[in-house]
């Protein structure tokens, strides 16, 4: 709030006096000093200088960039963050580019003959080291448009695709192992904002039906928008958002709520198991974001994959901190308000759970969240699983999330362990008591004679999840067996 403040102070902070520059690679680098540090994000170039004193990571970790381009550590360190709203009275100006040579749009159709690039354009990293090189193409009939991806892979569902139109624009990504394939398009005619999405996995095609305003035959599809056609490494790729509308918010503990998002007509987005998204939203002139992972409506619901991207709604258990910053502003949004909502992130893989025996979750206050669908998923969807234990962690019983859901499952399917561990508990308490310990997980993670398949996953506050990680190393789970979320 101090950073925001200063901001907004109407104070000189580039030192240019509200000019912007063009700035080359050899201007970039002189300032590389403390009290004269630029650094470049994405092309754009920012005075850091005044923003030391505030930034969390502390100085040193600033100055890691300084004079230089700080895209690869900053994505690392905190992708999440929105800087171009936290650094915009720091922006001094764009680096210096060579002038792009403008294409005939149409031509650049005609060329690009079923969405194939030429091979001269696929990088030599993606050709050697990524998956095959994705396609796609277009055909109509007089009322409709069919957009089909050819990916190239076999591992394709409803979860890897993401569709956005909005007016003319019409962008999809498809995610292809770690890398991500856009389609981004101004389309030539006017659609209808509902659509259909429809995955053959057995080679993985993906077609995406678009209904057209007006029953006429298009000559071509569009122009390409920014990044068309392109097969991108994830971690550079910047976030993309659409605004969610909110449809419920209901009480679940005394401090925690569950949201209820709808996604507009003109989205498909169905999140990922353990993948999490980003909420933004607008705080005193700044855009301000958080990482939420999202939840089921119900531990009680059977969990199905939709055939058709008919589930339009998005659950978040997020716990309100009265003094934060963030939260106390989304508590107070009315039923009908908007909430920006990024694309999924993460990197747990669903292939973790083949032939899975023996999951064990280790979750302390709204760490619980990412392990709701992997509880819905494990008890549905894994034929080989024997048992799944969840240790969960929290202050008090106040605190505990959905205890009575989380007991009535256990009393439903046999294969399901719940232990409660409180750490402030009343002396009425029967349960465990304490903190994550050697003594606590030696007892509740032991393992069968006959080593089955084993999968631990851990996620709460930071210390936690790090302890937790060593002690499970000191038990002799291996790094394949362990995955930590962060909360």
């Amino acid at each position: 709030m101090d950073w925001i403040r200063l901001t907004k102070s109407g104070k000189d902070l580039t030192g240019l006096k509200g000019r912007l520059i063009e700035v080359t690679e050899e201007e970039l680098k002189k300032h590389n000093k403390k009290d004269d540090c630029w650094i470049c994000i994405r092309g754009f170039v920012y005075n850091v200088s005044p923003y030391m004193e505030y930034h969390p990571g502390g100085e040193d970790e600033l100055m890691r960039a300084a004079g230089s381009d700080g895209t690869e550590l900053f994505d690392q360190v905190h992708r999440w963050v929105n800087y171009e709203s936290m650094l915009k009275e720091c922006l001094v100006g764009r680096m210096a580019i060579k002038p792009a040579v403008l294409k005939d749009y149409r031509e650049e159709e005609k060329k690009v003959l079923n969405g194939m690039l030429p091979k001269s354009q696929v990088t030599d990293t993606l050709a050697k080291e990524g998956p095959s090189y994705p396609s796609y193409d277009w055909f109509q009939t007089d009322s409709l448009v069919t957009i089909a991806i050819y990916t190239k892979q076999k591992d394709i569902n409803l979860d890897s695709i993401i569709v956005d139109h909005q007016n003319d624009s019409f962008r999809a990504e498809t995610i292809i192992k770690d890398c991500l394939y856009l389609i981004h398009i101004g389309l030539s005619h006017e659609v209808q904002e509902d659509f259909s999405v429809r995955v053959v996995e057995s080679v993985g095609k993906i077609e995406i039906v678009l209904q057209k305003k007006e029953n006429t035959s298009w000559d071509f599809l569009g122009h390409p928008l920014k990044n068309h056609n392109s097969l991108i490494p994830r971690k550079d790729t910047g976030l993309y958002y659409r605004k969610c509308q909110l449809i419920s918010k209901e009480d679940v503990t005394h401090d925690t709520r569950l949201f209820c998002l709808m996604l507009p007509p003109s989205t498909h987005l169905q999140v990922p198991i353990g993948q999490h998204v980003y909420l933004k939203l607008p705080i005193t002139g700044t855009e301000i974001v958080k990482p939420y992972t999202p939840v089921s409506g119900s531990l009680l619901s059977e969990f199905k994959e939709p055939v058709l991207p008919n589930n339009k709604y998005i659950y978040f258990l997020i716990k309100i901190y009265p003094t934060g910053l963030f939260t106390p502003e989304l508590d107070r949004l009315q039923i009908g308000d908007f909430v920006s909502v990024s694309s999924p992130e993460g990197n747990f893989k669903i292939s973790k759970f083949q032939e899975l025996e023996d999951l064990f979750l280790l979750a302390a206050g709204t760490g619980f969240t990412p392990m709701v669908k992997i509880l819905n998923y494990a008890l549905t969807d894994i034929p080989s699983l024997r048992k799944v234990k969840l240790m969960f962690f929290n202050k008090t019983e106040d605190d505990i999330i959905w205890r009575s859901q989380l007991e009535k499952l256990a009393f439903k399917d046999k294969r399901l362990d719940v232990e409660f561990v409180l750490s402030a508990p009343i002396s009425e308490w029967n349960g465990k008591q304490g903190h994550i310990s050697p003594a606590l997980l030696s007892e509740f993670l032991k393992r069968n004679l006959d080593k089955p398949k084993v999968l631990v996953c851990i996620c709460g506050p930071v210390p936690f999840t790090e302890q937790g990680v060593r002690l499970l190393h000191d038990l002799n789970f291996s790094k394949n067996e362990i995955h930590s979320f962060t909360a």
